[in-house]
């Protein structure tokens, strides 16, 4: 499969990318996929990670909070992460510190460029086109896949195309603020290892501040609109009732059961409009290959997973 004229679902400061071809065939993938990974390597239940988590409704840090990397680009986080040292991280998009449009015909993370690490990272809830709304929390970008392909050389075409996953570091003194549950949906549960079917249900959270702090258009019911095999299991397309728009980038989908199944990455064109997500198994297994920071593992939520609200 092939589709062309797409949006990367970029922050509201800056225009969306046009572009890119999502390529299915390329090198065969080296990312683990369908049984090759385990749960027990990608995921951390929430009362093992050796965190007190701030109570899911006193938490002012969860995926769904708005990013902001160096006070420019809004985005979505979408899970939270630990390491062995205790560290605690949330996810966002590469291309959410992305610092240009790269090539419009094919725009690539392995030619992408992008803001160094170190890069300043603010946690804000009720961000408006024009506000940055209120600031809740800082952090620092510590792991960017469009850096560690540059710097690994990358080859593989599937991998460069959606592998399009940060880290963002969060600052200790405001580890207290997190909890690591999707807002309204809850869970992640478990990671989804075997991709999806044609029809699966799948639920998002974007949260751009083009929403205008409207929290019921946050929540996103959506359908898949095609298996896990596409580009080798690194990307998912979904149709959604409310398709992510620029300043969701980042933000996670769970598969029908509850799942961590990816990330937002690209917005298509045309009718009906298809949200395009990166696998979140191929994108932790690379950042755990080549982030440099040992044991990185995704944490459960401490809310049960309710697909029926």
């Amino acid at each position: 499969m092939q589709r062309s004229s797409l949006y990367r679902a970029l922050a509201v400061t800056a225009t969306a990318v046009v572009g890119a071809h999502l390529i299915a065939g390329g090198t065969a993938s080296t990312q683990p996929w369908a049984g090759s990974g385990s749960a027990e390597q990608f995921t951390l239940a929430a009362d093992k990670s050796g965190h007190r988590w701030a109570s899911a409704a006193s938490a002012t840090i969860t995926p769904g909070v708005q990013t902001n990397t160096q006070g420019a680009r809004q985005c979505t986080a979408n899970y939270t992460f630990v390491d062995d040292a205790g560290n605690v991280y949330l996810g966002q998009a590469a291309h959410c510190a992305g610092t240009g449009i790269g090539n419009l015909s094919d725009p690539d993370g392995c030619t992408a460029d992008s803001l160094p690490l170190g890069a300043e990272v603010t946690f804000n809830r009720g961000g408006l086109p024009m506000s940055p709304g209120e600031f809740v929390g800082t952090g620092h970008l510590v792991y960017s896949s469009w850096l560690a392909m540059r710097q690994n050389g990358e080859q593989d075409r599937n991998t460069c195309a959606y592998n399009d996953f940060a880290l963002v570091k969060v600052a200790p003194e405001d580890v207290g603020k997190v909890n690591p549950s999707v807002p309204y949906w809850g869970g992640p549960v478990g990671i989804n290892l075997t991709g999806t079917g044609i029809g699966d249900r799948v639920y998002g959270y974007g949260n751009s501040a083009l929403r205008f702090g409207i929290a019921e258009l946050c929540p996103r019911i959506g359908q898949s609109k095609a298996n896990g095999l596409v580009a080798a299991g690194w990307t998912h397309a979904l149709t959604v009732a409310m398709p992510g728009i620029p300043g969701d980038s980042g933000s996670a989908f769970l598969d029908r059961n509850g799942y961590a199944l990816g990330t937002l990455s690209t917005l298509g064109i045309g009718l009906p409009i298809v949200n395009n997500i990166g696998d979140m198994s191929h994108e932790l297994a690379y950042a755990q290959a080549h982030s440099g920071i040992s044991g990185i593992s995704l944490v459960l939520g401490t809310e049960p997973f309710d697909p029926n609200r």
